[in-house]
């Protein structure tokens, strides 16, 4: 059997290169594989690009990435942090102000569809969000049976950072709660998946109903505890 699990949080990151696509789990602080990110920024990897929820949440993870100087663009849905006075937590605000990073403001359904859509190997797809509005600017348009309609492209990534309760060897994920969001299409849409879980489970333990990332759309896994187990 396969055995993804790895050893330390270097090795579960190393190969990201520069200028790869990174999709992001997270909704707010949910879910957000803090370890992972902070383990990248180690590496030095740059001219990234983020997708993911927010453009930073906290003075952790994606914003210091953004920080740092490491992020080129961010695909996001909320661009603005929900504590944006705290340090770190205001570095997209700053960074975008002054034009040194790119952002590509995405309504949160459509983000969920077009990861969805990379990952099930589909093309692009009709939807009426956006329709009528400035995000829609630049994209094709059409009218279907009187209603508007915006094309959208599938959203694929080089490396998916998510975070999980339990995984097992086999790379099979289980949830906590919210942390699920983004997670299983972001592992669906990416080359390379990995998964920080709080707890890796015995291969078997997992109840096949209950796994939620079926371990054929991840990579690697590495445990990092919390306070949850």
């Amino acid at each position: 059997m396969l055995n993804k699990i790895v050893p330390s949080l270097e090795e579960a990151v190393a190969g990201v290169a520069d200028g790869a696509t990174l999709l992001i789990g997270g909704f707010g602080a949910s879910g957000v594989p803090t370890e992972l990110l902070q383990a990248l920024l180690e590496t030095g990897a740059r001219e990234l690009t983020v997708v993911n929820n927010n453009a930073g949440n906290g003075e952790q993870g994606l914003s210091q990435l953004i920080r740092a100087g490491r992020v080129r663009k961010v695909i996001c849905s909320f661009a603005r942090s929900s504590n944006p006075k705290k340090p770190n937590a205001a570095a997209f605000g700053e960074w975008y102000a002054a034009g040194r990073i790119d952002l590509e403001v995405v309504p949160q359904g459509t983000l969920a569809e077009r990861l969805r859509a990379a990952g099930a190997g589909m093309g692009p797809f009709f939807t009426p969000t956006a329709y009528g509005t400035r995000l829609a600017q630049g994209k094709e348009t059409r009218s279907i049976d009187g209603r508007g309609y915006v094309l959208e492209d599938p959203l694929p990534g080089d490396v998916a950072f998510v975070k999980a309760q339990y995984g097992d060897s086999a790379g099979n994920l289980t949830y906590r709660y919210a942390s699920r969001n983004f997670g299983p299409v972001m592992c669906m849409a990416a080359r390379l998946t990995v998964a920080q879980v709080d707890q890796v489970a015995p291969l078997g333990e997992l109840a096949p109903e209950q796994i939620m990332t079926p371990g054929i759309f991840v990579q690697r896994i590495v445990e990092c505890p919390n306070e949850y187990q």
